[in-house]
């Protein structure tokens, strides 16, 4: 008898199981949560992509979560891949509808997501997490900062998906790039993928809760607060690549309401960012990413 290909079964890494959904259901999907469905999908090209094109039939509610074993074509900003092997990772994507809320208020939601990922996982994983503006994961190997997740959103039906890229048991020969990380090359004391997301979806509960209490105020919900404190990108020499092809220095000196980041730059101009991509140049933690 000829064995069955080890690249399909899905218990082939046994340091990588598949992940238990009716567990994660039963801990997840209670009538007074948030949650209203999770699927598991062994493979999809992006979660995003999937769960957008539902929300704007119509056919997903709030609440949705929809996760992937692997993922072949993720996205990241400004339309970058993302791939990872087989159950290595996080791979996922929830509907949100935030309703009454300004949409102006809505660019919160990936800052909101990155807060709740790293506070979620932090304490999960036992690993220091920070964020870098305005949705990288960002964790410490071997002295360096490494990006260990991203996070993406866009406005699909009423309301807006959030997805987000986490890498957890990515090995070093298998990182896509030398700036790349890992919950587990970061020390992680657990990487548990059952765990870890439990974490993440219970943590960004909380956070949108409080969010949508406080009718979107980001400064009064303590969301601008939280992201301030987390964020890397803070109190150093940045370049913002911007859209159309300019670029700007500065120091980056705050997240304004809008979670905008306000460089200061050479002239004495505060200049907010709402959109970009941001190098690291120098600061605290040093060194370029």
């Amino acid at each position: 008898m000829t064995p069955p290909d080890a690249s399909h079964n899905r218990w082939s890494d046994l340091d990588r199981p598949p992940l238990n959904v009716t567990a994660l259901r039963r801990g997840l999907l209670r009538p007074d949560a948030l949650w209203t469905s999770l699927e598991v999908v062994e493979s999809t090209g992006s979660t995003n992509t999937d769960l957008a094109e539902r929300a704007r039939a119509g056919t997903a509610a709030e609440g949705t979560v929809l996760v992937a074993e692997e993922q072949t074509a993720g996205r990241g900003r400004l339309e970058r891949s993302w791939t990872a092997p087989p159950r290595s990772g996080l791979f996922l994507s929830v509907y949100l509808e935030p309703g009454d809320i300004p949409v102006e208020r809505w660019g919160w939601m990936p800052l909101l997501a990155g807060v709740a990922a790293a506070t979620g996982l932090a304490k999960a994983a036992g690993v220091d997490m920070s964020l870098k503006w305005p949705n990288d994961l960002l964790v410490s190997v071997e002295g360096e900062e490494r990006k260990t997740g991203g996070i993406l959103g866009e406005f699909a039906g009423d309301g807006i998906v959030v997805g987000l890229g986490i890498n957890v048991s990515l090995r070093a020969d298998e990182l896509p790039a030398p700036t790349a990380g890992s919950l587990a090359l970061a020390g992680a004391v657990s990487t548990d993928r059952e765990t870890l997301l439990r974490a993440v979806l219970r943590s960004v509960e909380h956070w949108y809760g409080a969010w949508k209490a406080a009718d979107g105020d980001a400064a009064a919900s303590g969301l601008q607060t939280a992201y301030a404190a987390g964020c890397a990108t803070l109190d150093r020499t940045v370049r913002a690549e911007l859209p159309g092809g300019a670029s700007l220095v500065g120091e980056a000196v705050a997240i304004d309401g809008d979670g905008r980041l306000v460089l200061s730059t050479e002239d004495g101009l505060q200049q907010p960012v709402s959109a970009g991509d941001i190098v690291h140049l120098r600061g605290a933690a040093g060194g370029l990413t």
